[in-house]
């Protein structure tokens, strides 16, 4: 099984793991490469006003190449927006080593604006992974009266163990910085999915909150 990575709109895959190499891990974060760019086709990691960051330095990932389609069916602002000068701009965050490695971070609409503070969702659910306790984790952002936003966890637990939010806050807590770790946490029996059993964060965002 090799990785890759594509978007619809990219009608095939814009980055693949070449089949004579094996995907690097990022030391720094553990996030594994999803590839390096396919043939003809550019990847630029840029900022919110375009321009390209350093090796290393997360931004948006914007792909250009034969794959990519012209725009959307009668959506001439859509168009406009996702596809300047002909360049997709995926809405995915991610980095590029000096190798040409692309890694694949989280989608930038789940950033989450805590205080000021950015907090990416998946940096808190790999931590939220690593507890005996957790089956399934999504972390997503709630208003808040003093932050703005802050960081919510939603949890299930594997059979035949048990926690509660107070525990599963201080376990984040004492392996993330001040800003990021879940103010609040829920356990659920399942989490909401796709069809193909992707965890629907949008779902969580807009389910009633707790008193």
């Amino acid at each position: 099984i090799r990785n890759g990575y594509g978007l619809t709109e990219c009608t095939a895959p814009c980055a693949s793991v070449p089949p004579e190499l094996e995907a690097p891990v990022d030391p720094v974060s553990g996030t594994l490469a999803v590839g390096v760019p396919g043939p003809d086709t550019v990847v630029r990691i840029i900022d919110d006003e375009g321009h390209e960051v350093p090796f290393g330095e997360q931004g948006e990932i914007a792909v250009r190449g034969p794959q990519v389609v012209p725009g959307y069916w009668r959506r001439p602002e859509a168009t406009t927006e996702t596809f300047p000068d002909g360049e997709l701009r995926t809405g995915d965050i991610g980095f590029m080593d000096p190798q040409g490695w692309l890694y694949v971070v989280d989608r930038k609409k789940d950033m989450i604006n805590a205080s000021g503070f950015k907090v990416w969702p998946r940096e808190v659910e790999d931590v939220l992974y690593t507890h005996p306790a957790v089956r399934e984790a999504a972390v997503v952002g709630v208003p808040d009266g003093y932050r703005g936003e802050t960081v919510k966890a939603y949890i299930s637990l594997r059979p035949g163990t048990a926690t509660d939010p107070d525990d599963l806050a201080l376990y984040c807590k004492e392996r993330l910085a001040a800003y990021k770790y879940p103010r609040q946490v829920e356990i659920l029996p399942e989490l909401p999915k796709t069809a193909s059993g992707k965890i629907l964060r949008r779902e969580l965002r807009s389910r009633p909150q707790q008193g």
